[in-house]
This record gives structure tokens, sequence and C-alpha cells, in this order.
């Protein structure tokens, strides 16, 4: 495998427990190669960092190949051009034109100069689905690609839950793959839609001395809120007392966690507001990110903690990546692979503890000249362009 847009490396230690190797990264951030360096020493990094870069100097024979030798191509392409949060503001509706869609522009000019068996990305949903969409740009360039070196590379593009395959988080990604040789690829069926790892069974084991204390304007409110729940608790709709408008803030404000649900979608840069916060009224710890993300927990991150959050957070988690490449091995590259244990999953715990009996704190006195009669939001609630998750 070729590693793009490497980052922490979760792609590649899912491809990694698949059985594939990882003959070379491109990643250019500072805090990301020495994870890499630390983790992993004997994955190559490249001297050509930058995309970019890559797509105009390297070639197979960098990294001891010949053209169509190379079994995958992987990455995930900076997502911000077609993030649900960039869809909420106009000026992040750029798609293709948001000049950082120009590293999608190099992944396909890597594609062309390899020419792998196989070509895996993994993305936010609105990647290859929506008004912002990069799938007509890739089809177009696909079909180029093909015309001019006798190839049949396809897009087979799904829009999957993490928490589906045993991850304990909700994390709505978009797995595209395309094959050279034409072949379809059938997404694996959801393993754990019923029965979902929760996050007590990720986290509620973790016993850590340095706990992170909440920051910012709202912090004093989070024991106000019931675990499971987020501001709309303290609105006319919620429980609680009326503080804030129904619907006016961002889902993720004063968001707790469940002990007995998946976590929600981790950021990568959260603000001191912006949850999943734990069930105690807190932020969670990086290695309890980790966690939700399913990385080992001897992966080492490095940097600044800002640094090694927005790591975890850009991450694809390593669990969903080896379900993934276990079916790209079976279907297009090793038919017939047959696996003798099953993916690295976390476990049921014990029986999960039910939420405290004593109700949420009461709103403390520096917010209740707050409470009162409040507009709601007269939008629907479900952004600029509502979209439906299904196969693309």
């Amino acid at each position: 495998m070729l590693s793009i847009f490497t980052g922490a490396g979760g792609l590649d230690l899912g491809l990694e427990a698949a059985g594939l190797g990882t003959i070379g990264c491109v990643e250019k951030d500072t805090d990301c190669l020495r994870t890499l360096e630390v983790n992993r020493p004997g994955w190559k990094l490249l001297d050509t960092a930058d995309i970019i870069d890559a797509a105009v100097t390297l070639r197979p024979r960098d990294l001891g190949l010949r053209r169509r030798e190379l079994d995958v191509l992987a990455g995930g392409p900076p997502c911000q051009p077609f993030s649900t949060a960039g869809q909420w503001a106009r000026s992040g509706r750029r798609g293709m034109d948001d000049a950082r869609a120009n590293t999608i522009l190099a992944m396909l000019d890597l594609l062309e100069r390899f020419l792998p068996r196989v070509l895996l990305i993994e993305n936010v949903a609105g990647f290859l689905h929506g008004q912002v969409s990069a799938r007509p740009f890739i089809e177009e360039r696909l079909t180029q690609i093909n015309n001019e070196n006798r190839t049949r590379y396809r897009l087979s593009a799904l829009v999957v839950d993490a928490a589906d395959y045993g991850v304990p988080q909700h994390r709505r990604r978009i797995i595209a793959v395309a094959s050279r040789d034409g072949r379809g690829f059938k997404h694996p069926d959801p393993t754990h839609a019923d029965f979902p790892i929760r996050a007590w069974d990720a986290i509620g084991d973790l016993r850590e001395d340095h706990l992170p204390t909440p920051l910012g304007a709202w912090a004093d409110l989070l024991p106000c809120i019931p675990e499971g729940e987020n501001y709309q608790y303290l609105t006319a709709r919620g429980g609680g007392e009326e503080v804030f408008g129904y619907r006016t803030r961002y889902w993720s404000f004063l968001l707790k966690l469940a002990k007995d649900r998946p976590a929600w979608t981790l950021p990568a840069s959260p603000g001191p507001a912006a949850g999943p916060f734990h069930w105690d009224s807190r932020p969670l710890t990086l290695r309890e990110r980790m966690r939700l993300q399913s990385f080992p927990d001897e992966w080492i991150l490095t940097g600044t903690l800002n640094s090694q959050i927005r790591q975890v957070g850009n991450a694809t988690p390593p669990l969903l990546a080896e379900v993934m490449a276990r079916e790209v091995v079976s279907q297009l590259l090793k038919r017939g692979q047959v696996w003798a244990t099953p993916p690295t999953l976390l476990r049921h715990r014990s029986e999960c503890p039910p939420p405290p009996p004593a109700e949420p704190a009461p709103v403390p006195e520096r917010y209740r000249h707050m409470i009162g009669p409040k507009q709601a939001h007269p939008g629907t609630g479900l952004g600029p362009a509502p979209v439906t998750a299904i196969d693309v």
C-alpha cells in the first residue's frame, strides 16, 4: 500500500491488520510524521511530503516498483470543503472550487502514475454525496485514465456509520473503492447495528490520574444536563429550565456521552463548549478519545495536546479501516481469502451502570438571568441541503 494523507496512521493501521504493508507515506504535518516515526519506524516517510509535489515527482521506481505493481493507493483527502460543518456557512460550500481540493487532483495524478490494483478512499459523507460533491469530477478523471491506460476504474461508494461495525462511535463516513479491472466492490454488511459497542465498553475501565477541566463561558452548565443529552435539555422542549432557544445552537453544544450508547462523532478541533463531553461533565482525556476511535492503547501521539486531539479527530477509525480492508483483500486482491480470526473488536463489558438517580444540578446563579421564553429556530434542523445516507 502507498499511503497518502496518512495523518496519525488510522487507515494504515486497519489495512496493516488486514495484511497490507505500508511501503510509503505521503504526509506533511510534522506532528503526524513524528507520530508515525515513533509507532512504525518501518513505514517509509517519503521526502516528498506534500501531495501536490508528490503528484509531480514521485515515481513507482522510487518505491522499488514498476507501474501496475502497487496493490493499493489509500487515503482520505482534506475533508473541509465537503464537511457537514462547512455546509452551514456559504463561504464553506465550495467543494471542488476550494483550493484544498487540489489535493484530489494530485491523488488522481498519482493513481495514473502508479495504476494500482485498488484505490481506497475514506472521507466525510459529503465528499461523494451532496451539493458540492467531488464525485462528478473524480468519475470524469477516472474515465480519462481508463481511456488512456486501458484500465477500468469505477467508483463503488457507500456512506457507512462506524458504529455499525463495532467502533464505539457514531461516525458517518464514505468508503469508496475503485478496482483497476472494473470489478465491483460489495461493502460488508453491518455487524453491530443492533448491538453496538457502547461508550462504557470503550472507556468505562479507564482510570487516569489527571482529568481535564471544562473551560469557557458555558462550562458550569454541564452538570445541569443529563448524560446522553445536549443544550436542548435547557430549552422549552427539554426537561430543564429554559436557558436557550430550541435548536438555536449546534448539536454538539454541551453534548454529553451516554454510557449505554456509542459516542457521537469526535471533532478534530473542538471549542470549549463542543462535545461530546464525558458523562461526568468534563472533557474527554486523550486516551478516551483514542479508545472511542478504536486506536490500540499502545499507539502514541506526539505534539501539543491540541495537535494530538486534532490527529485523533481527523483519523480513520482503525477498526473501520480493518473491516473494509479485509473485504478489499478478499474480493479484489486475494479472492476467497478466509480470515481465521475476527477483526480487532472491543468487547461488551459488564452490565452498564445506569445514569445517576439524582436530578441534574440546578442552573447556577450566573446564568439565571437567561432563563425565560425563547424563540425556537424556524428551520428544519437538517442543514442547507438535507441528504439521505444511501448507496451512491
